[in-house]
């Protein structure tokens, strides 16, 4: 199949996946009642379930997905290794500790939003502290590097701040929220979060010529023209927008920026510019379905989504780690 037709069918396949999300749900209603609810105005509670209810759900599934998948294909294609994927950096980690910070100490009660600014603000500060780390020269080795232990140590004061909670009611909040989902989100998240996301996603469509020249190696890149530090610089930039402003809204959600691209990655020839926008498409798409099945699987639990990819995103990347054995 041709790239061109690859984007097609991942198209067709968000499109339709979101037609299903739109209609599934825990009321006995059929899909042809819920879609022209959406569509007229009569006032009515199917009316408002499905215009404030399952369309914002719907929309930021996509936009969740798409940060993800975008942000996974360009770690890869930076740090050339195809078990890379957003939370290396830190980013994802830093993201919930701001928001595990806001839950504890009560801000997250102060305002709509307080509970995803205070988690964009730890995604931002997590970024600053990589970038100090691994410096303006610093190459993939020393990102990562910098990464694992942002990770480790945001891990840790995150479990710190559980295990001295004197409130068992916050801690609960806390662990659920830590789940990710995607249930009782509303415009105001996706108002929020679209204009960071559109930041990072515009970033992270610029790395792909740089992406490309990388990988012939760092040397060659340097050597055709290219500015590693600069890109270095705008990829974490994007990635900081787009997966911190998702955390900060749907919490933890992993496995997405790792398993979207090594299922496209065939598809469209092993090139890192044509992974981006399939990748980003896929991950709408993966996120999409998980999201319907949470709501299928278990309709009167409240099944987190983070749990559902975890379970799926595992057994790939076990895979994955199984094929690369013996591999230089």
């Amino acid at each position: 199949m041709s790239f061109r037709g690859v984007l097609a069918s991942l198209t067709v396949l968000v499109a339709v996946l979101f037609a299903l999300s739109l209609v599934t749900g825990v009321a006995p209603v059929g899909p042809g009642e819920s879609l022209l609810a959406l569509i007229s105005d009569d006032g009515g509670p199917l009316t408002m379930v499905m215009r404030e209810i399952r369309l914002p759900r719907a929309i930021l599934a996509v936009m969740i997905g798409v940060s993800l998948g975008l942000s996974g294909a360009a770690m890869q294609g930076f740090l050339r290794n195809p078990l890379a994927e957003p939370g290396l950096i830190g980013v994802s980690s830093s993201a919930a500790l701001g928001a595990v910070l806001a839950l504890q100490t009560g801000f997250a009660m102060a305002f709509t939003l307080a509970l995803p600014f205070a988690a964009l603000m730890g995604a931002v500060v997590g970024v600053a502290v990589i970038l100090f780390l691994a410096g303006p020269g610093g190459g993939a080795f020393t990102l990562i590097l910098a990464g694992i232990a942002l990770s480790a140590l945001t891990g840790a004061m995150t479990s710190l701040v559980l295990n001295l909670s004197p409130n068992p009611f916050a801690a609960n909040e806390i662990v659920f929220w830590m789940m990710g989902s995607l249930a009782d989100r509303s415009f105001d998240h996706v108002w929020m979060a679209l204009p960071i996301m559109a930041l990072g996603w515009v970033a992270l469509a610029r790395t792909g010529r740089g992406l490309e020249a990388l990988t012939l190696g760092e040397d060659a890149a340097a050597s055709m023209g290219f500015d590693l530090s600069r890109l270095q610089l705008v990829l974490l930039g994007g990635v900081a927008a787009s997966v911190g402003a998702a955390v900060a809204v749907a919490g933890a959600i992993g496995f997405v920026g790792l398993v979207v691209p090594h299922m496209l990655r065939p598809l469209v020839g092993g090139s890192p510019s044509r992974l981006l926008p399939a990748a980003a498409l896929g991950g709408a798409a993966l996120l999409l379905a998980a999201d319907i099945a949470v709501r299928l699987v278990l309709p009167g639990r409240d099944l987190k989504l983070g749990v559902v990819m975890a379970l799926v995103g595992a057994p790939i990347f076990l895979h994955l780690i199984w094929r690369m054995r013996g591999q230089p």
